[in-house]
């Protein structure tokens, strides 16, 4: 056993002094001689075809060495399906390969590729292209596709089901003493990492090596093999540093291959950066949509029937739509529910994560609706809210394998200063301004991926240790987290120990996508230290010329690298040093808990808001926020609460600021550029409290992590809009609430 010391500490980022110095090198960064620079081109128009591009005036240019289009650009070897879980297979961000015939699906959709000696150069030869096009009507918005949606069999890219039904929700609405039915329409998202997407692309010989900026090195490499029909072991995939993500660098996009394949025609190393303009148009997005639910009560307050349907836009080749129903359909106890999303094809690129993919928008619609029932009901909204909660999942009956969301409750509501609250809207002012408070629920899936995770530890003769998986750290911490999980596996001192990370070379770790980075990387790490720690005992108490031979394994405890026994100790440098070892190495694996586990498992929150809104402007200014939430096992507080809070703002951007839409006419984007394309920046962020509660689960994985990447998002926007509408006495249902809708 060891002395743990490590974890639960609110440790600094170990990769803060190269982020901060700029030794830090992201995949744009990467110096190799002799390197090209690719420009993508896009389509201009959103539906049609190709009729002809002019390639002589750039390939004029000086420093020019390639064009590549539909022409001239080999085909894919295969394009793979969809796999939401990334769990060790390919995942590409759509089902489409552009650039391989003349039909163009949607605008910014890829149509050339410029290589030129500079980025200078290439930006300049393919503003010289003159595409010429044969142009279609184009289908975008949900009021053109209405009429044409339809209930597809499986969404998500075939994870989940288009419908989720139990009980009988007709019935069930007929009983209910108090009705609540309302539409909520939601701008479509767009991604917007400091570090826009890209891939440097070096083949040496016939082995080809990737620096990418990638949620999962080793997704990475699956998915591009596929596409160029190359042996996995000819792939090295290197992903250091990624400069953000929240969803865009999940799935691998195609850029990558695309990179990797310029790189094989023009016989040089290839960079492809994407520009600020192209994130709009080729990581995916959070689709435009429409959401209706209905909320069945009895005047005491228990739900009798929820109906929570959904439309939206999705791609001509995927069955695209995030899963807005599916938090709604567990977190309350209700006899019966029925979910149904209508999607229809549009001229768009497949839509795809975005931070609380489908949590965030489907909550809002619920807690919104739940506060307006609470309303109705003269209910105080917690109390609401725990009048229908449940130990259990409503969908399968199996019990939750840790909750917490009571304690979520009363300490969010007791750091914020609920209690005593006036219900009336519009009853408290600040000078000019109304101030409203409001609150919601949140909660999010806990979703392992269903391949084992592996992770190697060595530990060396002069008292240091290094541990290695593939992951990258996209910003989250993970190279912090993992340091201390596997100092404390190892029983030594944090700053011993060195985690080494982002490199397909390594052992293999699933893309952390859904929040499921922390609990399966730690379950890896904590596996191969704890792996190595058994291994040196085991020498240590078989070694007869040692002090702690003979003793009884068990009874062995490690703290700061010294093992002992009673009164005898020895340390991990001085047995290798005696056996004339210079290192000691054992790799670890986890298998996640299967499909058919007894327990359901989610991560559980509560988010508290007040605003000020301006009665004559319109204007909505949030000066708080508590949310107080319940992950599991919290391995780095610091980290944690910085997660956490991130999420909270990135929930007032969704509730006030984000928005795109696309131009009916063209059917293309109205915003991109973070010029118009609103994001929350340090005016707009409030006082934000987070709250952990540690919750024991001995069922998620060996530590008892459930994550806090996105929880934090889910309810805020609800939070932030109940709280509007008790400023104003105004139920504002969309997002984002612009001053318009106030005026």
């Amino acid at each position: 056993m060891t002395t743990a010391a490590a974890i639960g500490q609110p440790l600094s980022r170990v990769d803060g002094r190269p982020k901060v110095t700029g030794a830090a090198r992201y995949s744009a960064e990467i110096p190799i001689p002799g390197m090209t620079y690719a420009c993508l081109v896009g389509s201009r128009i959103a539906s049609g075809r190709v009729t002809g591009i002019e390639t002589e005036s750039a390939l004029a240019e000086e420093g020019v060495i390639a064009v590549l289009t539909h022409r001239n650009l080999p085909r894919v070897a295969e394009q793979p399906p969809l796999i939401p879980s990334l769990a060790g297979t390919a995942a590409p961000g759509q089902t489409f390969f552009p650039m391989q015939d003349d039909t163009v699906h949607y605008a910014g959709q890829h149509i050339a590729l410029v290589i030129a000696d500079t980025w200078e150069r290439a930006q300049h030869a393919a503003s010289l292209l003159r595409v010429s096009y044969e142009e279609t009507a184009p289908l975008t918005t949900l009021n053109q596709g209405r009429g044409d949606a339809y209930v597809p069999e499986r969404i998500f890219g075939g994870w989940l089901p288009g419908r989720i039904e139990r009980g009988d929700v007709e019935a069930g609405l007929a009983q209910a003493d108090v009705r609540v039915e309302a539409t909520f329409t939601y701008a479509a998202n767009n991604h917007n990492p400091i570090e826009p997407a890209c891939t440097t692309a070096e083949w040496q010989g016939d082995e080809l090596v990737l620096y990418d900026s990638t949620q999962g090195v080793n997704a990475t490499q699956i998915t591009v093999a596929r596409q160029l029909g190359i042996p996995l072991s000819k792939i090295r995939v290197i992903s250091h540093f990624v400069g953000g993500s929240f969803g865009s660098k999940a799935m691998i996009h195609d850029h990558a291959a695309l990179a990797a394949m310029a790189a094989r025609e023009v016989g040089r190393p290839v960079k492809l950066s994407l520009t600020r303009e192209q994130m709009f148009t080729s990581v995916g997005h959070r689709e435009e949509q429409e959401q209706q639910i209905v909320l069945g009560a009895t005047r005491e307050g228990r739900l009798t029937g929820i109906r929570h349907l959904k439309l939206s836009p999705t791609s001509h080749f995927d069955d695209w739509a995030e899963p807005s129903i599916g938090v709604s359909s567990e977190i309350y106890a209700c006899p019966n529910f029925q979910g149904v999303y209508r999607i229809f094809r549009a001229n768009t690129m497949t839509p795809t994560f975005m931070r609380a993919p489908g949590e965030a928008s489907g909550m809002f619609a619920l807690e919104c609706a739940m506060d307006e029932l609470a309303h109705e009901l003269g209910v105080e909204p917690i109390e609401l809210r725990l009048r229908n909660y449940t130990d259990v999942s409503p969908m399968t009956g199996n019990p939750w394998s840790s909750s917490g969301l009571r304690e979520c409750y009363q300490r969010g509501a007791a750091r914020f200063g609920w209690e005593g609250r006036d219900p009336r809207p519009g009853m408290r002012r600040d000078g000019n301004w109304l101030i409203g408070t409001g609150m919601a629920s949140a909660g999010y899936p806990v979703a392992p991926p269903a391949n084992p995770q592996r992770a190697r530890a060595r530990f060396y003769a002069d008292g240091t240790a290094v541990v290695q998986a593939a992951t990258p750290d996209f910003g989250t911490g993970v190279a912090t987290v993992m340091t201390q999980v596997a100092a404390d596996g190892l029983g030594m001192a944090v700053d011993r120990c060195r985690f080494e990370n982002g490199d397909t070379d390594l052992p293999n770790i699933a893309a952390a996508v859904g929040s499921a980075g922390a609990g399966m990387i730690s379950a890896a790490v904590h596996s191969a230290a704890t792996a190595l720690r058994n291994q040196l005992i085991a020498k240590a108490v078989a070694d007869p010329n040692g002090p702690l031979y003979g003793a009884n394994p068990v009874d062995v405890v490690v703290q700061d690298g010294v093992m002992t026994a009673g009164t005898a100790s020895e340390s991990y440098v001085e047995l290798l040093q005696r056996n004339f070892q210079p290192d000691a190495e054992a790799s670890g694996a986890w298998k996640p808990p299967g499909g058919d586990s007894e327990y359901a498992m989610m991560t559980f929150g509560a988010q508290f808001a007040e605003v000020a809104v301006d009665p004559e402007l319109g204007l909505v200014r949030v000066r708080r926020m508590t949310g107080a939430f319940a992950p599991g096992r919290i391995l780095n507080p610091k980290t944690a609460r910085s997660q956490l809070m991130g999420g909270m703002i990135w929930g007032l951007g969704q509730a006030l600021l984000e928005a795109n839409h696309t131009d009916p006419r063209t059917g293309r984007w109205a915003n991109t550029s973070l010029g118009e394309y609103l994001v929350a920046v340090n005016a707009d962020a409030p006082d934000v409290d987070v709250e952990l509660i540690e919750v024991e689960d001995s069922v998620v994985n060996p530590l008892g992590v459930k994550g806090v990447g996105e929880v934090g998002q889910v309810g805020a926007a609800a939070a932030i809009a109940n709280a509007v509408w008790h400023a104003t006495g105004r139920r504002i249902h969309k997002m984002p609430i612009t001053i318009e809708d106030l005026l």
